[in-house]
């Protein structure tokens, strides 16, 4: 049967998973906002879709979801426009993936975290989160996925161009520490899951390799052959409220289930071999 993906708010982690899906004859619907985005998605082998649009007519012949469109303070854009829509389609869909992030889990003051750990979010973000998961969850009928996922970071989000223009910032808080999630890693988990189907399952994707932003920065300093920025102690840094809020949880996130239950083997495990892979790919185009 011929798979079909429709990819709701299709950004930078759904472009990765495209990338492994297009050339095993996938079909993808990409949705996107900006009009400049429509002849990009094309060029990516994507069916653009501009949102909003209508659920119904788009899910025709879908057999897999994606979103990763983010909760606002009503709840999940995505139920409010199409709840009914997406119960109707439950009977031919196969699998829906709903990303998430670990900031559920709230503040651990740098201890561990799995799937089963209570949310406790603190901020605004995480609380409209743990209502988004909810009210996914509150469909049974939805063959669901939740996936947790730690800070992302790739091709064009690495720290080499601040590093490089002078804007980087060794911010340094004491106990923080933060688990990521490389973006083809991601795709790789997303793939498995959608050939191994666990309706209801949470998944935490992460790296093996949680640690201070302080090191990631300074790791990526020592592969440009440059000195570190200087530290900054968080309590006199100049930060928007949007970049105080990344510093307000400090938490290791477990990822075994991945790996025991999906088989995944990460291709980057740790920060250090990510950083390198993503330089030695800039300098060689």
């Amino acid at each position: 049967m011929k798979k079909t993906l429709l990819s709701l708010g299709h950004g930078y982690t759904a472009q990765a998973l495209a990338i492994r899906l297009l050339p095993q004859g996938w079909t993808i619907l990409g949705t996107y906002r900006d009009p400049a985005q429509e002849a990009e998605l094309r060029a990516q082998g994507i069916t653009p879709l501009q949102w909003p649009i209508d659920l119904d007519t788009a899910l025709k012949d879908v057999t897999h979801v994606l979103t990763s469109i983010r909760p606002d303070k009503d709840g999940d854009p995505v139920l409010r426009l199409g709840k009914d829509a997406l119960l109707k389609a439950a009977p031919n869909l196969e699998w829906i993936g709903y990303l998430s992030t670990t900031g559920v889990y709230g503040d651990m003051d740098g201890g561990w975290v799995d799937e089963d750990t209570p949310l406790d979010p603190g901020g605004l973000r995480g609380k409209m989160r743990v209502l988004a998961e909810a009210e996914w969850q509150a469909l049974p009928e939805l063959p669901l996925h939740i996936f947790r996922l730690a800070g992302i970071y790739g091709p064009g989000r690495g720290p080499f161009a601040k590093l490089r223009n002078g804007t980087a910032r060794r911010i340094i808080k004491k106990n923080q520490v933060f688990s990521r999630a490389h973006v083809e890693d991601i795709a790789q988990v997303l793939e498995a899951s959608m050939k191994a189907p666990n309706a209801g399952q949470i998944y935490n994707v992460c790296d093996d390799s949680p640690a201070p932003p302080q090191d990631i920065l300074a790791y990526a300093a020592e592969l440009l052959g440059m000195d570190p920025p200087p530290e900054i102690p968080f309590e006199e840094a100049e930060m928007s409220p949007m970049a105080r809020s990344f510093y307000s949880d400090s938490k290791r996130v477990r990822n075994d289930r991945i790996k025991e239950e999906l088989g995944v083997v990460l291709k980057y495990p740790n920060y250090r071999d990510a950083l390198k892979a993503m330089l030695d790919e800039e300098t060689a185009t």
